[in-house]
């Protein structure tokens, strides 16, 4: 059959046909990794093998998988969850559906394939039930606060105080409490909805608002300068928007670049203006350490 190919053609289809052993063999090793979800991942990849034996009966030549892409994808569903590594999979998928509608009237069977790949994504949207997945609610909620209420508060004690391990501490027992509110309302919200279980839910909440607390406030016991610690605040605060927006965009099917630029402007929004309410009361007040 290969030698009817074009050898553009022939190309573009061992590179799919490389990519579908390749996906089989990540969807295989997720399936071991995965408790919940385990039996769909091992369809999905069978369906992938199959594929695979399609192209090669297309094309007549056996391809290794890539490795490297293997490594990668075990790597990030060890790091963010099988869920986010699945979901990353599925944009891939996704390409795929696209790339292999180009060949319909070119390659015989073509659309069974193409309806197997849209399956896949049905199948993925109703699997997921991880755990960190489903209080991504309660992590967005503590992130999300710490970085609008923590951000505006360090600015405007940075310019009211001046001085940056006072404003660390006063960030930390600020951040401290703020956690542990946090933490308890979110048990009382979910609890009133009778949520299965609303402690595990506040502790998602309470551990990522902790989390980013100590991360925003680390420049001000590691800088001298209250301006650069404000700065190196900021810029690890966008960093931290970034990783986290990525991650939600991902497995909610969301629009990063919208929920980054809302998650963002929020927080500099709230710090900006803190920031002048301290430059304010220093004025008004004669504050000066």
């Amino acid at each position: 059959m290969s030698a009817s190919l074009e050898p553009a053609l022939l190309r573009k289809v061992l590179e799919y046909q490389k990519n579908e052993i390749t996906e089989y063999h990540v969807y295989s090793e997720l399936a071991k990794r995965s408790k919940n979800n385990a039996e769909v991942l091992r369809k999905i990849g069978k369906d992938e093998l199959g594929h695979y034996k399609y192209w090669v009966r297309i094309t007549g030549r056996e391809v290794e998988p890539d490795r490297r892409k293997i490594k990668k994808y075990l790597l990030i569903s060890k790091i963010f969850g099988v869920t986010f590594a699945i979901k990353m999979m599925e944009r891939g998928e996704g390409d795929a559906q696209e790339n292999y509608s180009s060949l319909v009237g070119k390659i015989d069977g073509i659309e069974a394939i193409i309806e197997d790949e849209e399956k896949h994504e049905e199948l993925l949207i109703d699997m997921i039930k991880e755990e960190k997945i489903e209080y991504v609610g309660s992590m967005v909620l503590g992130l999300n606060d710490a970085l609008v209420e923590l951000t505006g508060a360090l600015a405007g004690l940075s310019f009211a105080l001046q001085n940056t391990k006072l404003i660390g501490f006063v960030g930390l027992i600020t951040g401290l409490a703020a956690a542990m509110s946090m933490a308890s309302s979110e048990y009382l919200s979910k609890k009133s909805e009778k949520f299965d279980r609303p402690g595990r839910a506040a502790t998602y909440t309470g551990i990522a608002y902790f989390l980013t607390v100590m991360l925003l406030i680390a420049p001000y016991f590691i800088l001298d300068a209250y301006y650069f610690a404000l700065i190196a605040t900021l810029l690890l605060g966008l960093f931290a928007i970034f990783i986290f927006t990525f991650f939600v965009a991902v497995v909610k099917d969301m629009s990063f670049k919208r929920l980054f630029v809302e998650m963002a402007l929020i927080s500099f929004g709230i710090a900006g203006i803190s920031f002048l309410i301290g430059v304010v009361i220093r004025v008004l007040f004669g504050v000066d350490m």
